[in-house]
């Protein structure tokens, strides 16, 4: 996710300040009409995730907790976009039941990072422990510039 706000429109492709991200500010967007994902719902929709860039990989983790590894999906979209995406389900109701406080998050969510030119796409990796979803995507090898000694005459 963006730490800093696009300015410059709501083009989901690309940000100055940040090229990888898909992510949109919208200053307006806590003054919107209630929409069917309400506020408690926003833990699961704005799912965190943190990237980190290794010597040897793009990785990426999410916290997804209460979620099971069926209700995950994780795509590579048009060859350079890493989406994560996922749902989670509204406990079924008894009527017998009386609920007092429902604070749990639920309903849908999808995260899309622009990945860079330097990643090997056919070997991204994920793995879910303990409601954290760790995603690995490999840097290719990048070949150190041939330096040649020039013979200095004279």
């Amino acid at each position: 996710m963006s730490m800093i706000p696009s300015f410059f429109g709501n083009n989901r492709r690309s940000s100055i300040f940040d090229p990888f991200s898909l992510d949109v500010w919208d200053p307006f967007k806590e003054f919107s009409s209630p929409s069917p994902l309400s506020r408690e719902n926003s833990a699961i929709v704005n799912a965190r995730v943190d990237w980190r860039e290794t010597p040897e990989a793009h990785v990426f983790k999410a916290d997804l907790p209460g979620l099971k590894k069926e209700e995950v999906k994780v795509e590579i979209e048009e060859d350079s976009v890493l989406k994560i995406s996922g749902e989670r389900h509204v406990e079924k109701e008894d009527k017998n039941d009386t609920w007092h406080r429902v604070e749990r998050s639920s309903g849908q969510f999808t995260r899309r990072f622009r990945l860079p030119e330097n990643v090997k796409m056919d070997e991204v990796k994920a793995a879910m422990e303990n409601g954290v979803l760790t995603v690995t995507v490999p840097k290719t090898e990048t070949k150190k510039a041939d330096v040649k000694s020039v013979q200095i005459s004279g």
